[in-house]
């Protein structure tokens, strides 16, 4: 089969598209025809071989990224009825990685494709959705909420973006740069208040938010971003109010001091770190965010690279030029 093999730690040019052996199923395993895998930023940081607080530990290489595949079962292995073989289905666990043709998972770690939902938003959604189906358990927002999202145009974001608006909240998206803003602001274009997009990357921008909620404060924030950007949508934060991490795409944590917090009523919560402390609700949230996606409720944005150009996507991401989720197809 091929796949991507990165070799050597660094740029993206160092990720390999080469011929590889063919996966087999092992005991209690399915091998899948991959028709999409996901791709994330950290992924590139990885990959570039940067370690820190924030980052998983590094691979060991040779080493296929990715996890997360969607396609058809292909072979099976011992102990797993046939009646898997021809059936659409999608994990978060593909291996040895998802950046390749085949891949072979645990029939646990499965899931069926819904009929109206295709492979690349399948995909898209059986980690980025699982992840913001987590996010809004622990968020709570409420239909009278003034909601601030971060990265309001990535992958988490937009469904953040999409969820708070359908729900009635008043929703604010921040991004960065023209393209980015229009493309939050579109996600309210479906009916309801609009949703109001700022550019995050402009001087003046929590200026331009107050502005724009006609002297209301915003009550949670769910920030994916981190580092200044954080620090100014927490300024924008009401007494009271809710800060929900999820996530630090800038590479710096941002928490704010106790004092700060007691004095101002403010609750802060990192919603990963409470995610993977349960992991037990993982596939309960799977099925979740599938549903969601199926049903219309949510609609993932993917951005599909062939996977033969694998490292032209990871340049992109690291040049923050893509939106929403970044899929590999064959």
């Amino acid at each position: 089969m091929h796949a991507v093999v990165l070799h050597e730690f660094g740029p993206a040019e160092n990720l390999s598209y080469e011929t590889v052996p063919d996966p087999e199923p092992g005991p209690g395993q399915v091998r899948i025809v991959v028709r999409a895998a996901g791709a994330h930023f950290i992924e590139t940081v990885l990959r570039a071989g940067a370690a820190g607080e924030l980052a998983p530990p590094l691979p060991e290489l040779p080493s296929i990224f990715g996890g997360e595949v969607a396609g058809v079962v292909d072979s099976v292995g011992s102990g797993v009825g046939e009646e898997w073989l021809g059936r659409s289905v999608v994990t978060a666990h593909g291996s040895p990685g998802g950046y390749a043709e085949l891949a072979v998972a645990d029939v646990e770690a499965l899931h069926a494709v819904p009929g109206s939902l295709g492979f690349e938003a399948a995909v898209a959604m059986v980690v980025t959705g699982t992840t913001t189906m987590g996010l809004l358990d622990i968020a709570e927002i409420a239909p009278d909420d003034v909601v601030l999202v971060t990265s309001a145009a990535g992958g988490v974001g937009r469904l953040v973006v999409q969820y708070a608006h359908e729900l009635g909240a008043t929703v604010v998206g921040a991004a960065g740069g023209p393209a980015k803003v229009a493309a939050v602001r579109k996600l309210g274009s479906g009916g309801g208040a609009e949703v109001v997009g700022v550019d995050y990357d402009e001087d003046g921008w929590g200026d331009e938010v107050r502005a724009r909620i006609g002297g209301r404060r915003v009550s949670v924030v769910l920030d994916g971003v981190g580092g200044e950007k954080a620090a100014a949508a927490f300024a924008l934060l009401g007494d009271g109010g809710r800060f929900v991490s999820i996530g630090a795409a800038s590479q710096v944590e941002f928490v704010p001091g106790e004092e700060v917090l007691k004095a101002r009523g403010i609750a802060y919560v990192d919603a990963l770190m409470r995610l993977l402390e349960r992991p037990e609700d993982r596939p309960e949230h799977e099925r979740r965010a599938l549903a969601a996606a199926a049903a219309g409720r949510l609609t993932p944005a993917v951005q599909s690279f062939p996977l033969s150009h694998a490292a032209e996507a990871h340049a992109a991401m690291e040049r923050r030029e893509t939106t929403g989720k970044v899929v590999f197809v064959p």
